[in-house]
């Protein structure tokens, strides 16, 4: 292979990886990257397009790049009578990811079989779709069940305040309406394997991104009905179930023993934390672990009462238990640290 056919791959490998994230800028980006003219990109991004890798909308000032899909489709299920979510799997969807890599395809296996078994076990609805796409670097899917909604359920079922507060008991993992049949690790797992994974069910988003301990949750416009679970990942990524299920479990008993409280989720609003109200309520179910981390990143301050309710009270109750915190600016570290003086 020729220098200048090497370089030429690198630059179009540069464009791929990138595209989806800078499509209306990515003549300028590679341009940068590589120390060449902008029209020296134009013609890799019209190979591309010739080549169908690519797809190229808008004039020349306002141009945008996507990739084109080498695959899509659009599922839909009636869940009565009830259907299996490993049958649905074999029979519909490995098929369209069965040439990717072993890992991403055992991590496609498991969470596409997991969020179906929520829709079958907890929906209370009618039907489920399923709507899939393949490029040349991800591949993407929306599961769409038009049930109560997994926030609503969660919270009637558990007689908790309100959805929000239902999303930060799902957050922490180990939550589930039917302890018998299942042990509420799916969720949490699921959305720590995927690039990103997001739920939207009635007034909340909720959005979490791997390597970012940061959940987001949003008020929104309500969603229709039911719960829509969206996950992505890249194609060739070499992350593999094991190395994200190790990050959570112990070494020797191998139990889901470890979680990260995303605390700005415990806020509403404008509200400070400052209550041991609210403390309890960041609390509950964490005395499952045996290590507990607070993530404080997006909160500005807390009170005495909530650091000491946490830091203190609780941390002399649970001495077994391994408590810290990360992302925590000056003023929270200093509560925290007269919490724990």
């Amino acid at each position: 292979m020729t220098r200048i056919r090497k370089r030429g791959e690198t630059v179009r490998h540069f464009i791929i990886n990138n595209i989806d994230k800078h499509g209306s800028d990515i003549s300028r980006r590679t341009a940068d990257k590589f120390d060449i003219t902008r029209q020296a990109v134009n013609k890799h991004l019209q190979r591309l397009v010739n080549e169908g890798a690519l797809v190229r909308e808008g004039n020349t000032r306002n141009r945008v790049y996507s990739l084109r899909p080498l695959e899509t489709s659009d599922l839909s299920y009636e869940l009565e009578p009830r259907i299996e979510e490993d049958v649905v799997w074999r029979n519909d969807i490995a098929p369209s990811l069965e040439h990717l890599p072993e890992n991403v395809f055992d991590i496609w296996h498991y969470g596409f079989t997991e969020m179906f078994n929520n829709v079958l076990d907890h929906s209370d609805g009618s039907t489920v779709d399923i709507v899939f796409e393949k490029t040349a670097t991800y591949t993407e899917m929306a599961i769409i069940d038009n049930g109560i909604g997994i926030f609503k359920k969660i919270q009637i079922e558990l007689g908790l305040l309100d959805e929000r507060h239902a999303l930060l008991d799902l957050a922490k993992g180990k939550l589930t309406t039917d302890p018998d049949n299942h042990t509420g690790e799916g969720i949490f797992f699921t959305s720590r394997v995927f690039d990103e994974f997001q739920i939207l069910s009635g007034g909340v988003y909720f959005s979490h991104e791997y390597g970012d301990h940061l959940d987001w949750v949003l008020e929104r416009t309500r969603f229709d009905s039911g719960t829509g679970v969206w996950m992505k990942i890249n194609n060739h990524t070499a992350r593999t179930l094991k190395k994200v299920f190790d990050q959570y479990t112990g070494k020797d008993d191998f139990g889901f023993t470890k979680t990260v409280v995303p605390v700005r989720l415990a806020q509403y609003g404008d509200d400070k934390l400052v209550s041991r109200s609210q403390a309890k309520r960041l609390l509950a179910r964490v005395d499952r672990f045996k290590i507990v981390i607070f993530d404080f990143e997006g909160v500005e301050s807390i009170g005495q009462a909530f650091a000491d309710e946490i830091f203190r009270v609780f941390a002399t109750k649970n001495s077994q238990m391994e408590l810290s915190f990360i992302k925590a600016n000056s003023a929270v570290k200093r509560m925290i640290l007269r919490a724990k003086s």
